[in-house]
């Protein structure tokens, strides 16, 4: 439980965003035990992933987390990041979680629509692959999303900002097929008109059905399908780290997507102050 002294060092989060007892039973068994042998884990996991959700909202540098007993030490946090991320445990609660939103909807677990699209982001002088992106004329990466037609993420992709949407297409798609078996189609824009794309969705036995602006309109449109991942998109603009792309390797970035939308899928499953209706 959060103390005074720690939310004073945290602010907001501490009292707003960090897990509740619901919210981090759904993660709680997803967490992989310690290692045998060597010392025992002392750590609190708890702690440790609000202190990641934490970063991930308020957009601070690593050695800047606020100290324990606010959090576990940072290098600690980030140590655990990155083996958790190696041994794929952000991708299973991120998956869990959709799955457990899916049914709690009345869906089938697996979607049958993906709907995908691209997010370009500006990088740091960390390091690491980046490229120009002519069309939105900056030098970075771009996060390839694919979505379900609840908004909710079923892979995600950063790759160098001059990959066409297209050409990405393929590596997305073989990330987020294995794991929903009933998926038929995807939904893109005419940027991925192309015979990339189109080879892409025929390896792995889907649809690509390109939604296009209607004829005549200018300014904005609503463009059906399509603004359900513009919407995630935005969702994922509200959290500061995900501004820019300050990560050195591509899986981080990929990580610091994913951890978003997992904080993002607990609030919609457990809001602390949604009202309940009365049992009848």
């Amino acid at each position: 439980m959060w103390t005074p002294a720690d939310r004073a060092l945290v602010g907001d989060f501490g009292s707003g965003q960090a897990l509740t007892d619901d919210q981090f039973r759904l993660l709680e068994p997803l967490i992989p035990p310690a290692k045998p042998g060597g010392r025992p884990r002392t750590t609190d996991l708890r702690r440790l992933l609000d202190g990641l959700f934490y970063l991930v909202r308020t957009g601070c540098q690593w050695r800047h987390l606020p100290p324990p007993p606010a959090f576990p030490p940072w290098r600690t946090v980030y140590g655990y990041m990155r083996a958790f991320l190696r041994d794929g445990v952000w991708e299973s609660m991120r998956h869990h979680l959709v799955v457990v939103l899916r049914e709690g909807a009345g869906r089938e677990a697996s979607p049958s629509a993906a709907i995908v699209d691209t997010q370009s982001a500006k990088t740091t002088e960390s390091g690491g692959p980046r490229g120009w992106d002519a069309a939105k004329r900056l030098k970075g990466r771009k996060r390839h999303v694919a979505v379900d037609t609840e908004g909710l993420l079923l892979g995600v992709v950063v790759h160098a900002a001059d990959i066409q949407d297209a050409d990405g297409l393929g590596d997305l798609l073989k990330s987020v097929k294995p794991l929903y078996n009933w998926l038929r189609v995807v939904f893109a824009d005419g940027v991925y008109n192309r015979l990339a794309a189109m080879l892409a969705c025929f390896l792995a036995g889907l649809v690509l059905v390109i939604v296009r602006r209607p004829a005549g309109s200018t300014g904005f449109v609503v463009q059906p399908r399509r603004w359900v991942v513009e919407r995630s998109l935005g969702w994922l603009g509200r959290w500061r780290r995900l501004s820019r792309d300050y990560e050195a390797l591509p899986e981080v970035s990929e990580a610091m997507v994913t951890l978003a939308m997992i904080r993002l899928m607990l609030h919609r499953l457990v809001h602390p102050n949604r009202r309940r209706l009365p049992a009848r």
